[in-house]
């Protein structure tokens, strides 16, 4: 695929630069028309989708186990409840909810990515977790469920490759009955301006150097740093999250801000 590479964004610049005209949308560094930013996104997950599992360990050191093991804590899935994890196509926060919730589990991938969905349900028959495990290719701006269908609604990693995030936002609300709950895992803003700079520098040359030499495409990793340079700011996302009518909503930083856990509830 084509490189996006581009002039980066001022990082301490408002964050305008998190949303672009409502025709266009961020790519990377570089804004997109609205309407070609799905294929794209689609591009770069059907080329990483063989070895991702393998890059999230390699970039992250393995850490990002221990911060969907958290997600998985925090949400507590019980027996009885159902539960919807977007954009999670390789499996690994529905496996998690799936153990958590013992007896009757009821867990609903979807994903718009029909090869990192194919990647989990193989994953997912190597495991031997079958009934109560549904997967279901789907746009997280437009899902494909009725209204008030789910308990808990996951999204990890995913919310930054959307179109438009607000659409999705209102999305997760619409599927959640009330009192649902709602999670977000996503990569975020470090506090410490030092700290920052570091983690800046290791993901601009790790990400893309990891992606030539490991899954031979480096110009998809690039994206993925680009994209969560991007994406907006603690605040900036739990107040988009107050918008689209979530209450209670809260964030927990993880690994000194390198990832936050969104949190909100459907009233």
């Amino acid at each position: 695929m084509a490189s996006p590479t581009a002039n980066p964004p001022d990082p301490d610049a408002p964050d305008s630069s998190v949303s672009a005209p409502a025709e266009q949308a961020s790519f990377g560094y570089r804004d997109v028309p609205a309407a070609e930013k799905a294929g794209l996104v689609a591009r770069v997950f059907e080329s990483v989708a063989p070895r991702y599992d393998l890059m999230n360990d390699l970039m992250s050191v393995g850490v990002h186990r221990l911060w969907k093991n958290a997600l998985a804590d925090v949400v507590n899935p019980r027996p009885g409840e159902r539960f919807l994890d977007v954009a999670g196509g390789t499996g690994d926060i529905a496996f998690r909810l799936f153990r958590r919730q013992g007896e009757k589990p009821d867990v609903t991938v979807c994903d718009i990515n029909p090869a990192m969905l194919a990647i989990g349900r193989e994953r997912a028959l190597d495991r031997g977790l079958l009934k109560g495990l549904t997967w279901t290719t789907g746009d997280a701006e437009a899902l494909p469920f009725p209204d008030r269908s789910f308990d808990g609604y996951t999204i990890a990693f995913g919310l930054r490759n959307v179109t438009d995030i607000d659409k999705a936002l209102g999305e997760a609300y619409r599927v959640l009955r009330p009192g649902g709950r709602f999670y977000c895992l996503e990569f975020s803003k470090v506090e410490s301006a030092p700290i920052g700079r570091v983690y800046d520098a290791y993901s601009e040359r790790a990400l893309p150097l990891f992606g030539r030499l490991v899954a031979r495409d480096a110009d998809s990793y690039r994206y993925l740093h680009e994209s969560i340079r991007r994406f907006p700011a603690q605040r900036v996302l739990a107040e988009r999250m107050r918008k689209a009518g979530f209450a209670n909503v809260a964030w927990r930083d993880m690994t000194l801000g390198v990832v936050a856990l969104h949190s909100g509830w459907r009233i």
